[in-house]
């Protein structure tokens, strides 16, 4: 038998990953693992580690991801056989890398939908018709001075074919003062109407009446 059949057979001996409570798990294996803390439950199955499953769990979930990195490389080692240890840090890279990509790809995409939701607030019938009330009210123009920069619109826009409902809140600004435009609309027969709006100067107690009970037509 020759010393490399011989470092062989002891690489291999060494190598107890698999046996559960018995295994002998390196330093390296009880790192911090990203891939477990960035995708949990769908790492655990990948790994053979099932307590990852608690991440179902309602408020245990608030904690699962950080025992997940801290003991999640450990289990792994212990729950799966591994060809090596250098297989083992490959594979945990790569789900280090999948896990990073990943919550990017979530954030990209949760930030597409915030702005795509804002713009289509700000490109309502209802918001643009609030900020002309505004810029066409002699008491608000008085009181915030011009021009009047309107602010991203906040709040709620309901569309039902030719029906739906608005109730909006965003900021003002002028040369002279702020406010906050609180504005209700509703919309009939393919045609929306406000409600009511008003708005609120900073510093003053009183609201300005930008349309009454009888609402305006848009």
């Amino acid at each position: 038998m020759g010393p490399l059949d011989i470092a062989g057979r002891s690489a291999i001996s060494d190598n107890t990953s698999g046996h559960g409570a018995a295994a002998v798990v390196p330093p390296e294996a009880t790192r911090w693992n990203w891939g477990a803390f960035l995708l949990n439950w769908i790492w655990g199955l990948g790994n053979g580690t099932f307590i990852a499953l608690l991440m179902f769990v309602p408020f245990v979930n608030l904690l699962m991801p950080f025992v997940l990195g801290a003991k999640g490389g450990e289990w792994a080692w212990r729950n799966r056989r591994w060809d090596s240890l250098q297989h083992f840090q490959r594979v945990q890279r790569l789900w280090a890398i999948w896990g990073l990509v990943s919550w990017i790809a979530v954030i990209g995409l949760v930030a597409a939908m915030v702005f795509t939701a804002i713009g289509a607030m700000r490109s309502s019938d209802a918001y643009q018709q609030a900020v002309r009330l505004i810029e066409s009210n002699p008491l608000a123009t008085a009181a915030l001075g011009t021009p009047v920069q309107a602010g991203i619109p906040l709040g709620s826009i309901q569309i039902n074919g030719p029906s739906g409902a608005a109730s909006l809140q965003f900021s003002v600004t002028g040369p002279k003062s702020g406010g906050t435009a609180y504005v209700e609309a509703t919309r009939s027969m393919g045609k929306w109407q406000v409600d009511r709006a008003e708005l609120e100067v900073d510093g003053r107690d009183d609201r300005i009446i930008l349309a009454g009970a009888k609402g305006l037509p848009i």
